[in-house]
């Protein structure tokens, strides 16, 4: 049997050894996504993004057999539950007004990241010894919970109930291509009405009279940065209270992870206004975080949504994540899709108050996803153009 070890810190673990389980598909390319790879990971810790003080205390778990290590999961001690985007603050609540204490806890996640991965890492048949290692551990600490959130569709199914694993089911909305060769042929299967709007909304944005440049890799310069920290400052600050990403993350990110990352900025002249980061995945672009220093009406749907899909597009990705939540994604071609977590709560009586929130609460996503996706933007097969 394999054995169980809790690490205190991402640099206990050489990068190869750890990413040969979180995207050994790299070797032949980009990961399927980057958000699980050591330098990804170890660049939120060194830069102070987690670690002490945080909220997020980084307890990567690993298997180990035979001397070599098997499989991992990326987990973390919270003392909250801020910059986890599947949110439980109402758990938190219900608990500890009935004299539990909820806090700390267990989560197996990509810090501030709402973008599905694999959290189980390393060959299948490791994930339920991994998650019965996790349940030990939360069990063995008197900690509340455990919670693994936004996981893969599969992982979700495969440990949906073991041991008295909740599942729970929410939604974001992505855009996929349905075979487009450009942002015209995306525009074609619109109704009327919604392409019409794009074309203002683009329209409108240009008639800004800037310049919008889509930088990767070398491209990206130190003072890039520095005015995207700007944009980033002022947007956390507005809906986190206070950013979760630290100015070192940024000079971690370009060290180690510039060839990951597309920074869409809007330049008036020289000076740049506005900014959207994306990490980019082997099919995917995920876009994270965006700011601006004025009032640009329509730059945010630009630099955000459009471009994301012109440059996904023009390099031959097929996928668009745009992060949580947002409604107003649906009009802009961003229709609703499933995301997943799990969750295994120590006290049987509110684990059984949970899975019936649960259950209610999936039943209200799968009619909404409906409702959402039939008022989706695309043609219909009557539509008359």
């Amino acid at each position: 049997m394999p054995d169980l070890a809790l690490l205190d810190s991402l640099t206990e673990i050489p990068a190869a050894d750890w990413d040969a389980l979180a995207a050994p598909e790299q070797a032949a390319g980009r990961p399927v996504d980057p958000f699980t790879t050591h330098r990804f990971l170890l660049a939120l810790e060194a830069s102070g993004s987690t670690g002490k003080g945080t909220g997020w205390l980084p307890k990567p778990l690993v298997l180990q057999q035979d001397g070599q290590v098997v499989a991992a999961m990326p987990l973390y001690v919270k003392s909250h539950s801020q910059g986890e985007y599947i949110f439980d603050h109402g758990w938190a609540e219900a608990f500890e007004n009935a004299g539990g204490r909820y806090y700390p806890k267990l989560q197996a996640a990509v810090p501030f990241t709402p973008a599905t991965g694999r959290r189980f890492l390393g060959p299948d048949q490791f994930r339920r010894p991994l998650m019965e290692g996790a349940i030990g551990l939360t069990q063995g600490n008197a900690l509340s919970s455990l919670h693994i959130t936004f996981c893969t569709a599969e992982e979700a199914a495969d440990l949906a109930g073991h041991l008295g694993t909740l599942h729970r089911v929410t939604q974001q909305f992505h855009w996929e291509s349905r075979g487009y060769g450009d942002f015209g042929d995306f525009l074609a299967d619109l109704s009327s009405r919604k392409r019409k709007m794009i074309r203002k909304e683009r329209e409108t944005a240009r008639a800004h009279g800037l310049t919008i440049r889509a930088l990767t890799g070398d491209a990206i310069t130190p003072d890039h940065w520095r005015a995207f920290w700007t944009f980033y400052q002022d947007t956390g600050s507005r809906k986190w209270g206070r950013p979760y990403l630290t100015r070192k993350a940024f000079d971690a990110f370009h060290a180690t992870m510039r060839d990951d990352i597309l920074l869409i900025l809007a330049f008036d002249g020289n000076r740049p206004v506005a900014g959207a980061l994306n990490f980019i995945g082997r099919d995917t672009l995920y876009g994270r975080y965006w700011g601006c220093i004025a009032d640009y009406p329509c730059l945010h749907f630009e630099l955000c949504y459009y471009q994301a899909i012109d440059w996904a597009l023009a390099h031959g990705l097929t996928r668009v994540e745009a992060g949580a939540q947002g409604e107003h994604k649906l009009a802009r071609g961003y229709l609703p899709a499933e995301t997943h977590s799990l969750h295994w709560i120590a006290d049987p009586g509110f684990r059984a108050a949970v899975d019936r929130y649960l259950q209610a609460e999936r039943r209200a996503v799968d009619e909404e996803i409906e409702v959402l996706t039939a008022y989706g933007p695309f043609r219909r097969g009557g539509d008359q153009e």
